[in-house]
């Protein structure tokens, strides 16, 4: 994506203030005076910084509590965490907001150009589309993972905001699946999977470099949205209820135990199967208080997440004894 040579100039600026700021200690009145510009343009230059990732700010804790966790989490499950500090007492609202925020802040470390993102809808994916930080790259395509219609709605608006901010933030193509989250008859879905259209996606599906997905779970606090958009019925509720079910990754299914292929309504599913997202090399999941601490634990025993991010409270939660 080409620069205007006054966005050029003002990044150039922006730069120099966080380098004199950051790395100099010089106040912004000084920076001002160097720049020649107000304290009020040093600031506003600073948050550019930041927005653009010019400038990265990581927090490293003084205690040990939160590194115990993690490598405690390390140990137990062979994937890496990074704690987001949260009282208790935080509402379920604000606890998924500030844990998607630093999902967000932490995401540009994870993605670089020539690579494919796949990304699973949900609630958790949404907040942290709101909080991204633009790094445009080069060659980086986004695509969607599973499908998000049901009997009352093509779901294309919800799913293609999530996507697009995606697309905007890292300046990537994007690929979006319009098909049904669920088919009425898994023949159905067997068939478009034939068609050429479909199996391009699904294909590129298999190929992605990172997948970013939060854990759906009907017991959560904050509803899943596959529970609350009308897509499952009473009756598919209840024979997930019966089947064990703890959790879902992009739609798909699973138990405590973490299996998932004999569950019934995954043949459904417009999702990949649990097996295509176990060989994606980054699996960054975001996990937001303890109601989901089932399906957290159903995720690890199917083995879908090599890097997690976490409130603290739920990671202190998962791996007491």
């Amino acid at each position: 994506m080409a620069i205007s040579e006054k966005d050029g100039s003002r990044f150039r600026d922006a730069w120099r203030a966080a380098q004199l700021y950051y790395m100099q200690d010089l106040t912004m009145e000084a920076i001002g005076d160097e720049l020649n510009v107000s304290r009020s343009s040093v600031s506003r230059l600073l948050d550019l910084a930041r927005s653009r990732g010019i400038v990265e700010i990581k927090v490293i804790s003084p205690t040990e509590a939160p590194q115990r966790i993690e490598r405690e989490i390390k140990r137990r499950f062979g994937i890496s965490a990074s704690l987001v500090p949260v009282p208790d007492r935080t509402s379920h609202i604000d606890r998924l907001d500030r844990v998607a925020l630093s999902a967000a802040r932490m995401l540009g470390d994870f993605v670089s150009s020539n690579m494919t993102m796949g990304i699973a809808w949900g609630s958790t994916t949404s907040a942290v589309g709101r909080h991204l930080v633009k790094k445009p790259l080069s060659k980086f395509d986004v695509v969607q993972l599973n499908g998000a219609g049901n009997d009352h709605t093509t779901g294309v608006t919800y799913s293609s905001e999530i996507l697009r901010r995606f697309g905007e933030a890292y300046g990537a193509q994007v690929t979006h699946f319009p098909v049904p989250a669920f088919f009425d008859d898994p023949n159905t879905k067997a068939a478009l999977w034939r068609e050429r259209s479909a199996a391009r996606i699904v294909d590129m599906q298999k190929k992605v470099d990172i997948a970013l997905f939060g854990l759906g779970s009907i017991y959560a606090a904050v509803p899943s949205q596959v529970y609350t958009g009308g897509y499952l019925s009473d009756s598919d509720v209840a024979e997930l209820t019966a089947e064990g079910v703890v959790g879902d990754v992009a739609t798909v299914f699973y138990r405590a135990d973490g299996s998932w292929d004999d569950i019934a309504i995954n043949l459904r599913s417009s999702g990949p199967g649990l097996d295509v997202i176990r060989h994606i090399p980054r699996r960054l999941c975001v996990v937001s208080g303890e109601s989901r601490l089932a399906s957290l634990q159903g995720a690890l025993a199917a083995e879908l997440i090599t890097d997690l991010i976490i409130d603290y409270p739920t990671a202190r939660a998962l791996v007491q004894d």
